[in-house]
């Protein structure tokens, strides 16, 4: 699955990809991509509201749950910026951040470590490349 993102990340031409994160106790299952409404999708990420809540509705009726979020950071690094602090809600949900080669996870919480929002988590994965987000 990450090497699928990662290689949707590359093939994007320098926009930020992103999408939605199903699973259960830290285990990504499933992944669903969404449109990038951002106004400036070449620096920023909006995933479509359509689909955060036909994701939600689906949890509700007894889908998968969402785990968190993913996106891309075409070329940065795979640390959360202070946008993405600033749009995070505080809910425990991960962040899983990738840029076409690299791979970051990051939990959404109160009082974070980074810009007071997000914590490193670790990110296991062996069919492509990753890091912890403490790397």
């Amino acid at each position: 699955m990450l090497a699928d993102l990662q290689q949707l990340a590359r093939a994007a031409e320098q926009q930020e990809i992103c999408g939605i994160l199903f699973g259960r106790e830290g285990r990504v299952s499933a992944r669903r991509a969404a449109k990038n409404v951002a106004e400036d999708p070449y620096r920023h990420f909006e995933i479509d509201p359509r689909a955060l809540i036909d994701a939600e509705r689906g949890e509700r009726d007894g889908g998968e749950p969402i785990l968190g979020f993913y996106h891309s950071h075409p070329t940065g690094a795979v640390r959360p910026s202070i946008i993405d602090a600033g749009s995070a809600a505080p809910d425990g949900r991960l962040w899983l951040i990738i840029n076409g080669q690299d791979a970051a996870a990051w939990q959404a919480v109160p009082d974070g470590e980074i810009y007071g929002r997000f914590d490193a988590i670790p990110l296991d994965c062996s069919v492509a490349k990753g890091q912890t987000a403490a790397e």
